[in-house]
């Protein structure tokens, strides 16, 4: 029996970091073994939002596809491609974006909460408020049966089936209507305690070394009402141990939980033992990124092969629509 297929992206717009392991790459490389996997660099929807910078995209491609590989991402299970390197992306999104309603795009939720996140930019732009248009070729284009996102990202899902309802009704019965596969929640957030993100300075990067890695986590917030070392500490309010639930042992982590709470282990100690686990952690990763760094050849084959499969997915799909919508 055929395996569904799935796609998903992720825009090129700096380094990778935890975020991303716990929030999507975890879960996008445990996929492989029951899906066809289509996982692309999605470098126009970086140009949404970088058009006056671009060369962060260039820049960050390559670097992301090491991290990919590295976590587990396996060209040989997975068809791993750049967005821009198929163009037929853009003839679908062109196509879709005749018919799409633009109070669909208005409301969209994301894109309301992205305008303030980033308010500092100007995205009041054709392209940004279109990028879920685009999102949907890149679903469609591979009929993918279902989508891994987050829960933020679950109305995008919804519009392009949406969308596609709307292709099949005035065309023809093209497009699957893909399934939200929602990724397990991420526990991790940035070490202000904010979302982690690489726009707000609170990343822990795949790619850090260690005494990077050690100096971010000594700057981490704690429970912010654990003044001195003698007060008492509430784990549940402590971004330190949601990191130690991650990458402690469980005994160790239950003796953690119960030292905070009497005040007979300090935050700096606490934030020691946890860096000095999470450097274990990374240390295959780093391993296996020093390995993709000094073989680049092998990362242009990658990219190449992936390319060219997905290319010929791309071409196959946009000759039946063509066919259908008479152009």
């Amino acid at each position: 029996m055929e395996k569904k297929r799935i796609v998903s992206g992720m825009r090129p717009t700096g380094k990778l970091h935890l975020g991303h392991i716990h929030g999507a790459l975890n879960n996008w490389r445990s996929l492989q073994r029951d899906y066809q996997c289509f996982y692309f660099i999605a470098d126009w929807h970086a140009l949404t939002s970088e058009y006056e910078h671009p060369e962060i995209i260039k820049e960050t491609i390559k670097d992301i596809l090491i991290d990919w590989v590295a976590v587990g991402l396996s060209p040989e299970e997975s068809v791993i491609f750049v967005q821009s390197s198929i163009k037929e992306h853009a003839e679908l999104h062109l196509i879709l974006s005749m018919f799409t309603p633009l109070p669909w795009l208005e409301r969209n939720p994301t894109y309301k909460e992205q305008l303030k996140e980033m308010a500092q930019r100007d995205l009041y732009t054709y392209g940004f408020l279109g990028y879920p248009v685009l999102q949907a070729a890149d679903i469609l284009m591979y009929k993918a049966n279902g989508v891994p996102v987050g829960e933020d990202q679950s109305a995008h899902v919804e519009l392009t089936r949406e969308i596609a309802r709307r292709f099949n009704h005035f065309y023809s019965n093209i497009f699957p209507l893909p399934e939200t596969l929602l990724a397990p929640e991420a526990k991790i957030l940035g070490t202000d305690r904010r979302k982690m993100s690489n726009s707000y300075n609170n990343a822990i990067f795949i790619s850090d070394p260690q005494e990077v890695v050690s100096k971010t986590v000594a700057g981490m917030i704690t429970d912010p009402q654990r003044a001195r070392r003698s007060d008492p500490g509430r784990p549940d309010f402590c971004n330190v141990f949601t990191f130690h639930e991650l990458y402690t042992d469980k005994e160790k982590v239950k003796e953690i939980d119960e030292a905070c709470r009497r005040a007979t282990i300090g935050c700096v100690e606490c934030k020691q033992i946890m860096a000095s686990n999470l450097n274990k952690a990374l240390e295959p990763l780093r391993e296996k990124r020093k390995e993709l760094e000094g073989n680049p050849q092998l990362i242009e084959d990658i990219i190449h092969e992936g390319n060219k499969k997905a290319r010929k997915i791309a071409q196959e799909t946009m000759e039946e629509v063509r066919e259908v919508v008479k152009i």
